[in-house]
């Protein structure tokens, strides 16, 4: 039981190109690739869902020495159809109002990611999801907790933070010996 390769090359066709259309810009484009794709993983669902046979019948078998066929495959690709139909009338919905506002098919970058990429790591300390303690440069937490104050230059921060841990060490050692 091997799979044709002509069928599994024009899944690979069919998958590429989806791939292809869906990373571009305009959203025509990535709801027909949304449907390539849809169809190349059908057509291969297909492939492997192995030899033609009798169909899961009672009585209505028809092929001599053949076996059932597996309705499991015939299933998933119902439903897959069933869902990509949903999603590309969504998809189609979204292109509709957003040609509405713009008059354009393109995706454009949103002003608000550009300004966080471009952010320093000054500022990145004080973003939403980082920690006063947090190093400026590598981000990652520090033994300091939330006792750290941030600097306005990264070598201040480096003095501060030494500062500190040598005042957190002589606490240690102080309160030990009482």
């Amino acid at each position: 039981m091997t799979a044709d390769f002509g069928i599994l090359l024009l899944c690979g066709v069919l998958s590429a190109g989806g791939v292809f259309l869906i990373l571009d810009r305009t959203l025509l484009r990535v709801i027909l690739g949304l449907m390539l794709l849809s169809n190349g993983i059908n057509l291969l669902l297909i492939a492997m869902g192995g030899p033609p046979g009798n169909p899961p019948i009672l009585g209505r078998g028809n092929i001599e020495g053949a076996g059932d066929v597996d309705t499991v495959v015939q299933a998933l690709i119902l439903t897959a159809i069933v869902i990509t139909a949903g999603v590309v009338a969504f998809l189609l919905t979204l292109m509709y109002r957003s040609y509405q506002f713009t008059t354009d098919d393109e995706v454009e970058d949103d002003p608000e990611d550009t300004k966080v990429a471009s952010r320093s790591p000054k500022d990145m300390s004080s973003a939403p999801d980082r920690d006063r303690s947090d190093d400026p440069l590598t981000g990652e937490p520090t033994e300091l907790g939330d006792q750290l104050e941030y600097s306005d230059s990264i070598d201040d921060f480096d003095a501060q933070a030494k500062r500190e841990a040598k005042e957190a060490e002589e606490d240690k050692n102080e309160g030990g010996t009482k």
